[in-house]
């Protein structure tokens, strides 16, 4: 019992990176089977991706400092379109954090844009966790 937890939680939180890891699978199986309570898996799984997610914002946060060397994987200009675009919705855009493609991305923005932590997290916890309870409802009503 306590394996499937930590896979659930360890595919989560690895789905929250920039890893294409597919947490919703793992936690449909495990509604599926009926052997795991309905809030201990929604808690597990919106822990373990918003952990993920703070990773990303510690990954932007102490990235900044690189991103004028030639290596670095996102252009100039393509990284203040994103900061402006950020900027002009603000912290409310991590509401989007749980979509797929720019969810991801948009965390590790928090963290280059110095998005207080404080303001991070419950907004991100908000975002995924809304997310993994409408698969749940969805998996409960059609299964």
């Amino acid at each position: 019992m306590l394996t499937a937890y930590a896979g659930l939680f360890l595919s989560a939180l690895l789905a929250a990176t920039l890893l294409p890891v597919q947490s919703e699978a793992v936690l449909t199986g495990l509604l599926l089977s009926g052997q795991y309570g309905f809030w201990g898996l929604i808690a597990v799984a919106s822990l373990g991706n918003t952990l993920g997610a703070i990773i990303n914002w510690y990954l932007g946060y102490y990235l900044e400092h690189l991103r004028h060397y030639r290596w670095f994987p996102v252009s100039t200009e393509a990284l203040t379109r994103a900061q402006q675009r950020f900027q002009r919705y603000g912290r409310w855009s991590l509401l989007l954090s749980w979509v797929p493609v720019i969810g991801d991305p948009l965390t590790v923005l928090a963290g280059l844009l110095r998005t207080p932590l404080h303001v991070f997290i419950p907004l991100v916890l908000l975002a995924k966790t809304g997310r993994y309870l409408v698969l749940a409802w969805l998996v409960s009503v059609a299964g």
